[in-house]
């Protein structure tokens, strides 16, 4: 397929903005499946922060590492995005290369807890904090649940609204599908 689909292609934006050694993070842990990527593309010289606010994101999350990528070092944190910049060490402020967010709720989790403007705006504004130049945030947008078309608004919003001097601004979606595909925002430190 010559066009990726959004998760496939914030992978591949992430892949290409961190080698091995570098640091990432996974703002969102869900399923692991983000973790598990950054983990495998930054290798056993490099560190990925991986949060969730719901303790059954991080505990398959953690499956996920110790079956897949046991010899990275990845720091599962039990904890909510608004406080990023608390999660992560000093000294890798400012040197991250990714940080990865896939917005919404958990799937096969409870639908009724889902992130927001509130927790997600001030959780962007940190991630920016973290990049290294040439780093990449990556935004996935889901809008088919109550509260997901107001966050993509608002995140929408506060991407417009960055320097074009100091970041890059993808917007990747298709607009041919039905039932609200999701949508992806990369971001990119100049």
């Amino acid at each position: 397929m010559a066009i990726l689909n959004v998760l496939p292609f914030a992978h591949e934006l992430t892949r290409r903005a961190l080698r091995p050694g570098s640091v990432a993070v996974d703002a969102t842990a869900g399923n692991g499946h983000d973790t598990v990527h950054l983990a495998s593309t930054v290798g056993e010289d490099g560190r990925v922060y991986s949060i969730d606010v719901q303790e059954q994101a991080v505990k398959a999350t953690r499956h996920k590492i110790d079956t897949r990528v046991p010899d990275v070092d990845v720091r599962l944190i039990h904890g909510d995005h608004a406080a990023l910049l608390e999660h992560i060490e000093k000294e890798d402020i400012g040197q991250v290369g990714a940080v990865m967010f896939n917005l919404g709720y958990l799937p096969r989790g409870d639908h009724d807890l889902i992130t927001t403007p509130e927790t997600t705006l001030p959780a962007l504004d940190a991630a920016l904090d973290l990049l290294q130049l040439g780093g990449v945030i990556t935004i996935v947008l889901y809008t088919g649940h109550d509260g997901g078309p107001e966050e993509a608004d608002a995140v929408h919003g506060w991407a417009r609204a960055l320097p074009q001097h100091e970041y890059r601004v993808l917007s990747y979606r298709f607009t041919n599908r039905e039932n609200n595909p999701p949508r992806l925002l990369a971001v990119e430190k100049r």
